[in-house]
């Protein structure tokens, strides 16, 4: 019955998703959210924006139809009809709607953030200080923490060092049709699979939404895309993603809090990361301000080199796809050896990643 419920929740987000992408972009056409081929951009075309707000959609719709069902249900009578082993999880559905609200109100903030930088440009300053203020609320609010053992002050920095560095990193690799996305798909399933495998439910709930959502979208954006996510979107993708990565539990029952797990959202997101990683550096490098968007990404180097844009995507899900099986795996390692291993198979596929787009790195 979890199994079915899960599928429901996937279905809905993706029927959602589906029949929500083609509005919003009769809606940026409209009003004028057209993504204009310039210098730094890889598509030909004029490109509508808004797709975000379909994504956005998928998720926060039904989100919040669960959260007011379980609400009410568990202040009042929960239905005979519901089958019990779907009924023992109310009270904790409704016990966990302020984590949800609030996480969906900060969500909601990034998605409107980014609406208004797609329609006019904040600079890059404005979007990193809200990105902050947003993620350092969550944080504090929802009580999101990343390695309590560190202590309270630390584990909070780290936490909200870490929820900006994804929301950025999948906000830059938003340059190539199809690529945050289906990054996203990758990273959704693997965060799947390793909270369905400690029997967790919240988390897995959230994932499901997530990939119905980018999956529809990705009818749509798969290379050649015909509509983009635009910041209102990507921003929203990294920052539920980075939330996700913290609430999943990587231990194992039985294990020690200290594990190899912990590493998992490290490995998971390497590809992510080597990318936001790599062009920061090539812009400091040449003086350049790190948050100005340019043509210096992991995948323009790749076409640089001679792939085609769909290529040059694939190959990074190939990558991605990787790392994802390593970090799957790496919770239910009980030797130093094991470990290791995964870690050098990590770097390995970044070295790969390296040779690959090896270049002078100028646009």
């Amino acid at each position: 019955m979890i199994l079915w419920a899960a599928l429901g929740a996937l279905a809905l987000s993706f029927g959602i998703s589906l029949l929500a992408t083609p509005l919003s972009r009769r809606v940026a056409f409209r009003f004028g959210m057209i993504d204009m081929p310039q210098r730094h951009k890889a598509h030909a075309q004029p490109t509508p924006l808004l797709g975000g707000c379909a994504v956005f959609a998928a998720i926060l719709g039904p989100a919040l139809l669960v959260t007011a069902v379980a609400r009410i249900w568990a202040a009042t009578q929960i239905p005979a009809w519901l089958p019990p082993v779907l009924k023992q999880h109310i009270p904790g559905a409704a016990e966990k709607a302020p984590f949800a609200l609030g996480v969906l109100a900060a969500a909601a903030v990034l998605h409107v953030l980014g609406i208004i930088d797609d329609r006019k440009a904040l600079g890059p300053l404005v979007k990193l200080a809200v990105q902050v203020a947003v993620c350092t609320a969550v944080t504090l609010v929802c009580d999101l923490r990343v390695l309590t053992v560190a202590g309270e002050p630390l584990s909070a920095i780290l936490t909200v060092l870490w929820l900006v560095t994804i929301t950025n990193a999948f906000n830059f690799l938003d340059n190539m049709d199809g690529l945050s996305a289906g990054v996203a798909v990758i990273v959704c399933a693997a965060l799947l699979s390793a909270s369905v495998g400690v029997g967790q439910l919240f988390v897995p709930a959230w994932l499901c939404l997530m990939l119905g959502a980018l999956l529809g979208f990705l009818v749509y954006n798969f290379p050649p895309a015909s509509t983009f996510l635009g910041d209102a979107g990507s921003l929203v993708i990294g920052f539920l993603l980075g939330v996700l990565s913290v609430r999943t539990t990587y231990v194992q029952p039985g294990q020690e809090y200290w594990s190899y797990g912990v590493f998992v959202p490290l490995v998971l997101m390497a590809v992510p990361l080597y990318d936001t990683v790599s062009v920061v550096l090539l812009r400091l490098r040449d003086r350049k301000n790190p948050m100005v968007g340019d043509r210096r990404h992991f995948s323009h180097r790749l076409v640089r080199r001679g792939m085609s844009q769909r290529r040059a995507v694939l190959t990074i899900y190939l990558c991605t796809g990787a790392t994802a099986i390593s970090a799957v795996l790496l919770p239910h390692v009980r030797s130093v050896t094991a470990a290791v291993m995964i870690f050098a198979q990590t770097l390995a596929v970044l070295a790969l990643v390296a040779l690959l787009e090896s270049g002078d790195g100028k646009a």
